[in-house]
């Protein structure tokens, strides 16, 4: 059974209708709800083996009371919410892709992931919530009163990405009511424990502490929830006892999250994560060359110095094109991987002489552990011949230099190795991670535990970050809110210069909305190159691993080919897209 996918398993009464099940259902073709063609494949087991989850208690802080409010009230607060009115009326819903969202009091800036608290908005949140927030105050659910409201309404099979609310925009309190229809909802540590938790119709979600911090929540889009068959158990964790599991239909979810606007700054216990207790703010777009050198080396060159190790552990299964590319190289052609990494590409071809070189020396040492010619220097200055390369290979490198003319002379400096008739295949990291509608693995991917990074994007981390975004309630973010975002590429490849302004934290499995940031890099268990990841332990320490940094460039559609059109010398053999990266096979003439 292929790891890392999803499987159904049937218990039949006797052997011969197992068979006759085997025979009338395996490889016949279905259509599901949204009309796309699925085949069935049917296999015997002895036994079904399911993961135990890592953890089998909430998240501290975290509790879930049901049927807070009654049927009546939750008829009135859905019917309260007039999603068609004024336009103008500054508490309107606004334009999100997958849901529909109004606030209150306060309005969550998208672009900045904060609420402008010198702005409320007028009429405050409705009249109806006073009371139900007295009742909740004098009940003892909650501690104070909030002043901020975001009302979310969702369709079956539409869900958030998993986010840790901004620390400095919000209190320690985060309230959530579920109403319409219950939902199942992933707490995640950043060591990679995920605990789904069953929010129940007309139930109250209460965050804080750790679980408010720390664990970042959202909910996987599907239309289909795996929940507990026990008609006893309602809310909670849903557990992995493959004999009470059963799926329910997801309906139309309005969630009413309540929060209470941060006045001073977060003196959280959680400082690596918490906006207001970074040491330092994130840098600022580089205005020159020599400040983009100093963004390089401060957040490329020596964040893979200290990541090598636990880099090197997520990098071991080459791409299917760059294997290809490799594998139709004449026999003898010399070959040089420039960024080589860890060396994945270096032994893929035996017939063919292939050198590395990189910026790290950490992952240049492991080459050498593996017995791969490699070396280390800068991409802007390799020491090698020109002319002297009958291929070269440059894999989610170029997206680390900070200016366009950087990068530019990276790709000039790929040609100069070349020989007349020499190939390069160029891959960068896409700004379009939906592209020709459909999803690249990087949105796509949401597993439990430990991310198999390499079959993503071979330079992005697909880490639980701890920073994270676009939430069920109108915050999106938590270290992230430090960065002023006032670039021009929200939501698309319109670019132009950014200056003074601070890079963007970008957040795990989501749509980018600037061009250039910075990406976390969660360092699980602190290994250097030699040291095994420790696994998490749910009794130790909850205070998180350190987070670094990497700036990249994200190339928009037709960009990379653009860049090369402009070289000298050069014919471009082939541009396309894959898996959310920009590829180009150029040519020396």
């Amino acid at each position: 059974m292929p790891p890392n996918k999803p499987y159904s398993f049937v218990r039949y009464k006797t052997v011969e209708e197992s068979k006759k099940a085997y025979v009338t259902l395996n490889g016949k073709e279905i259509v599901d709800d949204l009309g796309q063609k699925i085949i069935l494949y049917f296999n015997f087991v002895e036994k079904a083996q399911c993961k135990e989850l890592g953890l089998q208690a909430l998240p501290p802080g975290l509790i879930v009371v049901e049927e807070i409010i009654s049927s009546e009230d939750e008829k009135m607060l859905l019917e309260s919410v007039k999603w068609t009115e004024d336009k103008h009326n500054q508490n309107f819903q606004k334009s999100l892709k997958h849901r529909r969202v109004k606030h209150f009091g306060y309005e969550f800036h998208y672009e900045n992931n904060n609420v402008d608290k010198d702005k409320p908005l007028p009429g405050g949140l409705p009249d109806m919530c006073d009371s139900i927030l007295e009742k909740w105050l004098k009940e003892g659910y909650i501690r104070y009163k909030p002043d901020q409201l975001t009302v979310n309404q969702y369709e079956p099979g539409h869900g958030i990405p998993a986010h840790v609310d901004t620390h400095s925009a919000f209190e320690d309190e985060i309230i959530s009511l579920s109403l319409g229809s219950e939902i199942v909802m992933d707490f995640k540590h950043p060591d990679g424990v995920t605990v789904p938790v069953l929010l129940p119709r007309r139930s109250l979600l209460v965050m804080t502490g750790e679980s408010r911090y720390l664990w970042s929540h959202g909910i996987t889009p599907r239309k289909f929830d795996t929940v507990q068959a026990s008609k006893n158990r309602k809310s909670g964790i849903i557990t992995s006892d493959v004999g009470d599991l059963t799926l329910n239909k997801r309906g139309v979810r309005t969630s009413f999250t309540f929060r209470k606007v941060r006045q001073t700054p977060c003196h959280c216990s959680y400082p690596l994560v918490c906006d207001s207790q970074m040491k330092e703010p994130p840098p600022s777009f580089p205005e020159s060359d020599k400040e983009a050198s100093q963004l390089e080396q401060e957040y490329v060159h020596q964040v893979y110095e200290e990541i090598a190790g636990h880099f090197s552990s997520t990098r071991h299964t080459p791409w299917p094109h760059i294997v290809g590319f490799l594998k139709a190289l004449p026999r003898g052609s010399l070959v040089a991987d420039i960024g080589c990494g860890n060396g994945k590409y270096l032994g893929i071809n035996k017939e063919l002489y292939m050198i590395g070189c990189d910026r790290s020396q950490n992952l240049v040492d492991i080459c050498r552990e593996r017995q791969f010619q490699a070396f280390v220097c800068d991409a802007l200055a390799i020491p090698i011949r020109s002319g002297a390369c009958d291929a070269c290979i440059s894999i989610a490198v170029i997206h680390h230099f900070a200016t366009a003319e950087r990068r530019m002379a990276a790709l000039q400096e790929l040609v100069r190795l070349l020989r007349p008739g020499g190939k390069a295949l160029i891959y960068v990291w896409a700004m379009e991670q939906e592209y020709k509608k459909k999803k690249s693995k990087y949105l796509r991917e949401n597993r439990i535990g430990q991310v198999k990074e390499e079959e993503i994007l071979d330079d992005a981390s697909m880490q639980e970050l701890l920073v994270e975004q676009m939430p069920d309630v109108g915050n999106q973010n938590s270290a992230s809110s430090a960065a002023s975002i006032s670039d021009s590429q929200k939501g698309g490849c319109n670019s132009r210069k950014v200056t003074n302004s601070k890079l963007p934290i970008h957040t795990n499995r989501t749509s980018f909305h600037s061009q250039d940031l910075l990406v976390p890099w969660h360092l699980k268990g602190n290994p250097g190159k030699d040291k095994p990841v420790e696994p998490f332990d749910p009794i130790g320490s909850h205070d998180p691993s350190p987070v670094f940094h990497r700036y990249y460039h994200v190339f928009c559609e037709g960009e990379l080919e653009a860049a090369c059109k402009t070289l000298s010398n050069v014919s471009i053999l082939q541009s396309y897209y894959d898996q959310g990266n920009w590829c180009v096979i150029l040519q020396k003439v």
